[in-house]
């Protein structure tokens, strides 16, 4: 027997595998497809303040390894999400969700995350901070330890759930800021959001996406995930949800001994539906392989 389970800021899971905001929706359309209660947790789809329909199409483009895509947080607003969302997520999946929060302003983190802090379903708020910050040039506030920070305090102001910040990774030095996120009172970290790519149509001689540049996310953008959670987890003490291209239990072994206490699942969702089930079917089978008979005994394996 091996054991699966791991611990996020006290919410046990069954296993750590957890799809990322945005790859599943609201879970409902996978619950169609399999019982989704044996994920170990999943973050649902990025919320902001008011509704948005998002960036003009085409919005995703294909590459090799991967996928970039500008959708631009479409999603029907907090309001719409607590009102009609949720209780439809409920009859479907019965263990705490991932509440994934963005917002323009450090204002709407606030409101929204104190908002869904309220909802018993809603474990822990993961806070997407790759946002552009409206009232500062629309530089991302992730892109800077002190707006990060900002965020990070505006949001445990209000709420009573454990905090994750989202970082990005199109950054310098993601330690500095997931250490500032740590100092202003964050509970955890997820880390990496997609890396910024582009493709242009030979063709039309254009960009392929409207907004000229999307999310680069899949399995080609492993090995800097893997580096990234490895920077963290020697910069923080809290927990790490690490996600970037992860596509096999092995992918999770190895984002795990990087320093992940659990790991999201991203692209994989959308080229395979089942890539979450698959995962945590194989899991047991490749910790064997590999002698491992706890997963919590290889969180930050890498280091020693």
């Amino acid at each position: 027997m091996v054991n699966t389970k791991v611990t996020l800021s006290g919410i046990p899971l069954d296993n750590p595998i957890i799809p990322a905001s945005g790859t599943f929706g609201y879970g409902y359309e996978f619950a169609e497809l399999y019982d989704i209660n044996m994920l170990g947790s999943f973050s649902f789809k990025g919320t902001t303040r008011e509704a948005r329909f998002g960036n003009p199409t085409p919005r995703i483009a294909e590459c090799t390894g991967g996928m970039i895509n500008s959708v631009g947080l479409q999603n029907p607003g907090i309001e719409k999400v607590i009102r009609e969302e949720l209780p439809k997520m409920r009859k479907v999946f019965h263990k705490p969700v991932i509440a994934n929060i963005s917002g323009f302003s450090v204002e709407e983190y606030a409101f929204c995350s104190e908002k869904i802090d309220k909802e018993d379903q809603v474990g822990i708020i993961e806070v997407n901070v790759s946002c552009p910050n409206v009232h500062h040039g629309g530089m991302s506030f992730g892109t800077s330890p002190e707006a990060a920070a900002e965020v990070t305090r505006a949001v445990k102001a209000v709420t009573t759930k454990p905090v994750y910040i989202k970082l990005s990774p199109n950054v310098t030095d993601i330690a500095a800021i997931a250490k500032a996120c740590e100092e202003a009172g964050a509970d955890g970290i997820s880390l990496i959001n997609t890396l910024m790519g582009m493709r242009i149509d030979l063709k039309t001689g254009k960009p392929i996406i409207a907004n000229k540049m999307g999310g680069f996310s899949g399995s080609a953008i492993f090995p800097v995930a893997v580096r990234m959670v490895y920077q963290v987890y020697e910069a923080v003490k809290i927990p790490i949800i690490g996600m970037g291209g992860v596509s096999s239990a092995e992918d999770v072994l190895e984002m795990m001994l990087a320093g992940a206490t659990a790991v999201q699942i991203g692209a994989a969702n959308l080229v395979e539906p089942f890539a979450c089930k698959n995962i945590i079917e194989s899991l047991p089978h490749v910790m064997k392989k590999y002698g491992i008979t706890d997963l919590n005994d290889i969180i930050g394996g890498a280091h020693k």
